[in-house]
């Protein structure tokens, strides 16, 4: 990249691409600039005698990405991906033009595992309680890698009676108190759903179809597959506030408008109208489940609105730089916020073998 400084600046001028948006930094300023805007505002696309502009943003592709940007002597050179232009903006022009100076910049969700890691070691499990809750405070998911250990499916009720102690209690559901997520399941009532299949399950939260869904899960990794398997966790909470740094709009939509999630299995069934969120400054309660959502009854004239909302949401939190992934090794368990935390698994191959037990918090014991 080809840096220029404005004379008596501090440092350099300087551009970062981010999805969606550039970032100008100039003068000791952040300006941020749309693509589509940049784009509608290219030197190029202007008469060559009037200085008219001559293409609509309608012209324009829906969806735009940039090769590169740097800052040149000529100001802000950007070349275009879908055409190979290249665009030049002035730096005073940008100055001039610029519509979000010192805007706060908003992370995507997390991708790096080690975020959520923690090594077992030879502790009691107790030990490693107060570590697993302060990790799903701050990552909303914790994965323990236990190492070797020889039957894990003997350690399910210590594993229990260790995050009992933390004032979290079993949440019994339409499967059991406990559930054998695995092709030959016979320990389970209503086995009839993708969870006790060998198919791709994608990211989605568990049971929000329950007018209070169970706030954490643990899965605790019993055989592991021949072939694929590998879990999914993607932070549905730093991806809603990324989206709604992107788009108020959307983020609105799926704050504000209430879908239905209907449940329907040989001997259960159960519905719920709700929010894809609620994020209301208290508390943060994601519902995202595709293969449990009933068809939506919105008026026509919000139908698109939404689904362009939603699908946004999906496919940023689907982007494998937004979300994490990693094999459960026997012995490893994952413990995750279900109201904040979406899950999921790739299809696998073989005898894969994941225990699955639900937790909600006590209630506070009324003095005597």
């Amino acid at each position: 990249m080809t840096v220029v400084g404005p004379s008596g600046a501090s440092s350099p001028p300087s551009v970062e691409v981010h999805d969606g948006f550039v970032r100008v930094v100039d003068g000791g300023r952040r300006r941020d600039f749309h693509l589509r805007w940049l784009r509608h505002n290219c030197d190029v696309d202007r008469h060559p005698l009037t200085g008219e502009r001559v293409v609509d943003s309608a012209d324009l592709p829906d969806e735009l990405a940039v090769v590169t940007a740097a800052i040149t002597a000529d100001g802000l050179r950007v070349e275009w991906q879908h055409d190979r232009r290249i665009s030049t903006y002035p730096l005073g022009w940008l100055r001039e033009h610029a519509y979000a100076v010192d805007r706060p910049l908003v992370e995507p969700p997390p991708a790096d595992v080690t975020r959520l890691e923690l090594t077992r070691g030879a502790a009691p499990l107790a030990a490693l309680v107060p570590a697993i809750v302060e990790r799903i405070e701050l990552a909303g998911a914790v994965v323990v890698r236990a190492g070797t250990v020889d039957r894990p499916e003997d350690e399910t009720e210590a594993w229990i009676e260790a995050l009992g102690a933390e004032a979290l209690r079993v949440v019994e559901t339409h499967f059991g108190r406990i559930e054998d997520l695995r092709t030959d399941n016979t320990t389970n009532a209503n086995t009839d759903q993708l969870g006790y299949t060998d198919a791709a399950v994608e990211l989605h939260t568990d049971q929000p179809f329950l007018d209070h869904p169970p706030r954490y899960q643990l899965l605790q990794a019993i055989r592991a597959a021949e072939a694929g398997g590998d879990s999914l966790i993607a932070d549905a909470r730093a991806a809603f506030r990324y989206l709604q740094s992107l788009d108020h709009h959307a983020a609105e939509l799926l704050r504000t408008v209430e879908i239905r999630f209907h449940r329907k299995q040989r001997a259960f069934e159960r519905e719920v109208r709700a929010p894809l969120i609620i994020d209301d400054g208290e508390r943060f309660v994601v519902r995202s489940s595709y293969f449990t959502m009933a068809p939506h009854h919105l008026p026509f004239d919000r139908m698109d609105a939404w689904y362009r909302a939603y699908d946004r949401f999906v496919r940023l939190v689907r982007d494998p730089r937004h979300h994490y992934r990693f094999a459960l090794r026997p012995g490893d368990v994952l413990v995750y916020d279900n109201h904040r935390v979406l899950h999921g698994r790739t299809a696998f191959r073989g005898a894969r073998w994941v225990r699955g037990i639900y937790f909600d918090r006590r209630a506070p014991t009324a003095p005597a």
